[in-house]
């Protein structure tokens, strides 16, 4: 195997015996066989738009299963063998509407044969390429696995544009074109970043408006007696199912990991057995699962290998995958309920500390006025983005230390997990306005974008004229396609950790930091120091 596509690839050049995150062998090459399935399909996919095709369950299904492939959220190879067989299917299907001779991989049968094909097709099958083209075309991939998970969470919400499909369509068959050249790929990487935010943006609005816009809200960080689940992941529409079918049961939901957020949403909030948050980020699940005395539901990514003391508690929805896990179909979360009833739950009420959350562009915007005059008279210094991924590595330190020593006359927003590191830090406030706002899940850095750009018209600057810093961690490929995003709305000056991406060749590293001044983070006295001048 060799597999380079998350932040803690091994030795910080790819893992290659075993997947850092968990995932063997045999998983990572038929993940490998099923990208390149995909590009294969995306290839008479264009050919056939061409022709005036279009297919919904084709679209959906690419998204979902490119989804499948982003780090944490599948390990079973049976599914994996299944999505892949799935892809052939439809691959025929839209063949016929092409008026070329096939020329596609025939699957194999077996299991290990088609293992075998996995390994002809991998990531470094072409030992012959320039190493920045290379670089550039898994970039390419990675941005796109993440604008396929924003993409499949907006479609299920009923939100959709063809333009977004037809992209993910183009990029993942470019690298099967051997006439494109790095001038192509550059600007396919580039294009990546543009749709990314129109993906956001669709899961943005399928989310406020079937839930509204989500408010500041308290969220207890204890818990009540009685029997409980646990839901992890990003998945809304299944929070709203599990809380929907456990009313009358006396089973009370809480959130865990990037689920925390969507206690700020009216339409969720709404019901009174949707209580607190247990927990903090994926990579502390092991520990902190063994711990929860009810049934878990584990949404989207990420997970991870199940321990015993929890294993049969433990139940996987949508695209996520384990082997022996209990997996849900069609939003029928009976045996999960059935399960928590069985468990013993809480014992006691432990009410412990709260945090806030709901803070997204309606939040922050309908409090602009006040923004802009703590600005102008001087209290509020700086704004600095500190969000992202979390994980494991010591290094992550970086970013609670730097949270805690960014001086008083900051406002830190957040979002996504790297949140974890400093969430339940009492920061005070400038004006009434608390000094950390949790603007909520990765995908809503569709609304920290909207926020730096009303601040940036409010203030008839441009938004890298803003008194804003960015400093990200990442981890997985939706935050690959969030930097790009970043990158095509011409921001600068941004920070990331812990370590760069180990796909990013030397020369595309240079092009980057000439163009955009990218940096690796130093230490928070240094960088402080940098941002505040």
């Amino acid at each position: 195997m060799f597999c380079y596509q998350c932040e803690q690839t091994a030795k910080g050049q790819g893992c290659t015996v075993m997947g850092v995150c968990g995932k063997n062998p045999e998983v990572a090459t038929l993940q490998d066989l099923l990208v390149f399935k995909l590009r294969e399909l995306s290839q008479h996919a264009l050919q056939a738009r061409k022709n005036g095709w279009q297919d919904d369950k084709v679209d959906a299904f690419t998204a979902e299963a490119l989804f499948v492939t982003l780090t944490n959220v599948n390990f079973d190879p049976e599914a994996i063998i299944t999505y892949i067989k799935k892809t052939a299917e439809l691959h025929e299907q839209v063949h016929k509407q092409v008026n070329v001779a096939a020329s596609h991989l025939p699957l194999e049968t077996s299991k290990e044969a088609l293992i075998e094909q996995g390994k002809q097709h991998g990531i470094n099958s072409d030992p012959t390429m320039n190493p920045d083209l290379h670089s550039l075309q898994w970039l390419l991939t990675y941005g796109l696995k993440g604008v396929a998970a924003y993409t499949y969470h907006a479609y299920l919400l009923g939100k959709k544009d063809q333009k977004v499909f037809d992209f993910i369509y183009e990029g993942l068959a470019a690298p099967l074109d051997k006439s494109l050249g790095m001038n192509e790929f550059v600007g396919l990487v580039f294009k990546c970043g543009e749709i990314n935010i129109r993906a956001m943006e669709l899961l943005d609005a399928g989310n406020t408006e079937r839930y509204g816009h989500p408010t500041p809200t308290k969220v207890p960080l204890g818990h009540k007696k009685g029997k409980a689940i646990l839901v992890s992941g990003h998945d809304l529409i299944d929070l709203e199912e599990i809380l929907k079918q456990t009313q009358g049961t006396g089973i009370t939901v809480y959130t865990h990991g990037e689920m925390l957020p969507t206690h700020g949403y009216p339409g969720l909030k709404k019901y009174p057995n949707f209580y607190g948050h247990f927990g903090t980020a994926w990579q502390n699940q092991q520990r902190e699962f063994a711990q929860f005395p009810g049934a878990i539901v584990m949404t989207t990514n990420c997970i991870q290998r199940p321990m015993d003391s929890y294993s049969k508690n433990i139940f996987t929805a949508g695209p996520v995958g384990f082997p022996g896990v209990t997996h849900i179909s069609d939003h029928d979360f009976s045996p999960v309920i059935k399960k928590a009833l069985e468990l013993p739950g809480f014992q006691d009420d432990a009410e412990g500390k709260s945090v806030l959350v709901g803070f997204g562009r309606n939040a922050v915007l309908s409090v602009a006025g006040k923004v802009i005059d703590s600005v102008k008279a001087g209290h509020i210094k700086r704004f600095i983005l500190v969000g992202g991924c979390d994980g494991a590595k010591p290094g992550r330190s970086y970013y609670k230390e730097f949270v805690e020593k960014a001086p008083k006359n900051t406002i830190i927003l957040t979002l996504a997990c790297g949140k974890f590191r400093f969430f339940d830090k009492e920061l005070g406030t400038i004006d009434e306005i608390p000094r950390l706002l949790d603007i909520g899940q990765c995908n809503d850095a569709y609304s920290a974008v909207k926020i730096a750009m009303a601040l940036a018209d409010a203030f008839h600057v441009g938004v890298n004229d803003l008194p804003l810093s960015l400093v990200l961690s990442w981890y997985e490929q939706k935050a690959v396609a969030i930097l790009l995003s970043l990158l095509y709305l011409g921001i600068k000056d941004i920070r990331i950790g812990p370590s760069l991406p180990a796909f990013i060749t030397p020369g595309i590293l240079n092009v980057l930091v000439e163009k955009f001044n990218i940096m690796p983070i130093k230490t928070p006295d240094e960088d402080l120091k940098a941002i505040m001048g």
